[in-house]
């Protein structure tokens, strides 16, 4: 509708009698095509774009511009815009400063709108690609003629009424080759997403460049020479000649038929394979996710093998599946299509890339149904299959190449490398995506066995208290303690209550000052009550510095020694805790005349989760009084032997190497 509403301004222009209608007609077709800017720049910066929002936000301020600017110039200085004079029979009007302004503003404007639908055009690849051409190469055509009429107006500085009937040709050309394009294929919803870089590898700069330039030059040889009246006609030459060899170059046709020419004639090879090998790897080889390694491996192979539709397939096999990685019109993406195991173990057997059409079996028909072909001339559907590791885990299917070439030994040999290469880097993302699950579950599982330990000690003190209770019952001291004993055991289960909804954040060191001696003291007093009867501690307790310690975690490591301690014993018999300082470093060790460990099951298991040398333990306890240990930058150490007892010493440096560390 703009379109046709500026044609029929124009077009009353030309036809104006007097000065006045002409002034009147040429104002109000430039306060028109002040907004048509806005339009097109809406357009070529939503059509088939997925990330439209985005881009629409990075260009509201040129929006902004291209709604206001214009349009005020055009209105608030019309006066100043343009100028009009008799000469002879003839009304001339010529732009003044202004409305020179106005001309070299509509046509950034409108270079903004073309360097947008190509950097559209540019993302698409294969079918994508083939379906909008035409209807890009159309817009293409009535905005480069639209620049042509601005560019002779800006450099003649006056009204040429014969440019009203080039600006309705470009239209007609234009539309037709929109309806040649809706015709080859329609116009469904497409969603592309091309970079946000504006001028970097633009041929639309490139070629207005030119342009200008080629024109620029011709207006100053045509002054200097005469014939002013042939350089419209010359300027529109260069303008449709940029235009058809626009058009051949993106013919897919004419590359691949200049390609095999050069090869024919020139006797070399007809792919640079090392340019391609190099593409594909740089393209392939960062990705660590399966759908954009999918989409890169699709759009190297069909931008070089001038392949419409290339289809690459993830293979799974709990169900046996085939997940959509890319198609050709990117609808599919990772939706599934059932698979029967046997037929992915037949496909794994063939190895090499191989012709569909040749095949008859029940998965081939699935195939060919899943992945059809556009066109009668395509040629025969290749199939690449992605074995790793003596395991198939994925398909490339390749349809309607151009011409229907046939695929040359030396292509087929360079796509199975590709293949291997792409099925390599498949198999790694699905390597990596298990290896970060089972780091998750490893750390929720080392974060478990510090809730389930604490959790077992404060269970036996309990027990230990019940136990001794109907011994003790009727002294009246012991029944006081055994008070406290449960409430400081139901406070630690209420804190590992607290401790377990923090588990979403990282577990942290909660320093503050402390001095071992006197929580060791402390933790002695509390379990006093629980110990069994004959089991004799004996306190070595030396004064030593004050440190800064996660009181509650060191609490925990003291406690789960002695427990251990005492456990370790089936007799009576002593346990010994002692601090004190040793070569700027503070000493803790735990004693007892237990039955001991062996040197194997020391160096193996001690220090690894679910590992005890008791019944009922559940050998979680030593590893996370390590953990503790070596977060506050020290270290434990053992001395054992069956029969003989063990001794734990803990090693902390009185002055911390580094920040304080979290709780791996």
């Amino acid at each position: 509708i703009l379109l046709a509403a500026e044609g029929l301004l124009d077009q009353k222009a030309a036809e104006a009698q007097g000065e006045f209608e002409l002034m009147t007609w040429l104002t109000r077709a430039m306060l028109l095509k002040s907004f048509s800017p806005l339009f097109w720049l809406t357009f070529s910066l939503t059509y088939a774009r997925g990330n439209r929002a985005e881009f629409i936000r990075g260009w509201k301020w040129i929006l902004v511009v291209a709604l206001l600017l214009p349009a005020a110039i055009s209105m608030g200085v019309a006066g100043q815009a343009l100028e009009s004079s008799l000469e002879g029979d003839w009304v001339t009007v010529r732009f003044l400063t202004a409305g020179k302004i106005w001309l070299v503003l509509v046509v950034v404007l409108t270079l903004g709108v073309l360097v947008n639908l190509e950097k559209t055009f540019r993302a698409s690849v294969g079918m994508t690609r083939w379906r909008i051409k035409y209807l890009f190469l159309g817009m293409a055509l009535i905005l480069g003629v639209k620049i042509y009429s601005l560019s002779q107006l800006l450099l003649f500085s006056k009204y040429d009424p014969a440019l009203a009937s080039v600006a309705s040709l470009g239209v007609i050309l234009g539309c037709g080759l929109i309806a040649i394009g809706h015709f080859r294929s329609g116009f469904g919803a497409i969603d592309l997403y091309p970079s946000r870089a504006l001028l970097q590898g633009s041929l639309t700069v490139v070629f207005a460049g030119g342009y200008f330039l080629i024109v620029g030059v011709l207006a100053q040889v045509v002054a200097t020479l005469g014939g002013i009246a042939s350089f419209p006609a010359q300027a529109l030459v260069v303008l449709v000649g940029l235009v058809g060899l626009t058009i051949l170059l993106l013919s897919d046709r004419f590359r691949t038929s200049l390609q095999r020419f050069v090869s024919r004639h020139f006797r070399r090879a007809e792919h640079d394979f090392r340019k391609i090998w190099t593409e594909f790897t740089r393209r392939t080889s960062s990705v660590f996710d399966e759908v954009k390694l999918g989409k890169h491996a699709a759009e190297v192979i069909s931008e070089n093998f001038h392949v419409l539709g290339v289809t690459v397939f993830q293979v799974v096999s709990e169900p046996p599946a085939l997940i959509w990685l890319s198609t050709p019109e990117m609808q599919r993406d990772h939706s599934q299509l059932a698979f029967n195991a046997d037929w992915l173990s037949g496909i794994e057997r063939l190895e090499r890339p191989f012709n569909l059409e040749e095949k008859q079996d029940a998965w081939a028909n699935l195939l060919r149904e899943s992945c059809p072909t556009k066109f009668e001339h395509g040629g025969d559907r290749l199939v690449i299959p992605l074995v790793a590791a003596e395991r198939l885990v994925g398909l490339v299917i390749l349809a309607d190449r151009v011409n229907g070439v046939p695929y040359s030994h030396e292509e087929i040999d360079l796509l199975a490398c590709m293949g291997d290469q792409l099925a390599a880097a498949l198999l790694s993302c699905s390597l990596t995506e298990k290896v970060l699950q089972a780091k998750e579950l490893e750390a929720f599982q080392t974060l478990s066995t510090f809730f389930v330990h604490d959790l077992k000690n404060a269970a036996n003190s309990l027990n230990l208290t019940l136990q001794n209770l109907p011994v003790h019952f009727d002294d009246p001291e012991f029944r006081a303690d055994a008070v406290k004993a449960v409430g400081r055991t139901v406070e630690r289960i209420n804190q590992m209550i607290l401790n377990l909804s923090r588990l979403r954040h990282e577990l942290q060191l909660r320093r503050g000052p402390c001095r071992l001696d006197l929580l060791c003291s402390e933790v002695l007093d509390n379990l006093g009550p629980e110990m069994k009867t004959g089991c004799i501690i004996q306190r070595d307790l030396q004064v030593v510095p004050e440190l800064h310690l996660d009181r509650e975690a060191m609490h925990s490591v003291v406690t789960n020694l002695v427990v251990n301690a005492q456990e370790a014993m089936t007799d009576d018999g002593n346990i010994r805790v002692s601090t004190r300082l040793e070569n700027g470093r503070l000493a803790l060790t735990v004693a007892d005349e237990g039955s001991g460990m062996s040197a194997e099951f020391i160096k193996n298991h001690l220090f690894r989760p679910f590992h005890s040398t008791k019944t009922k333990g559940l050998g979680i306890g030593m590893f996370q009084c390590k953990k503790i240990v070596e977060a506050h930058q020290g270290s434990i150490g053992v001395d054992s032997a069956p029969g003989q007892g063990t001794r734990f010493t803990i090693s902390i440096p009185t002055v911390p190497e580094f920040s304080p560390a979290s709780i791996p």
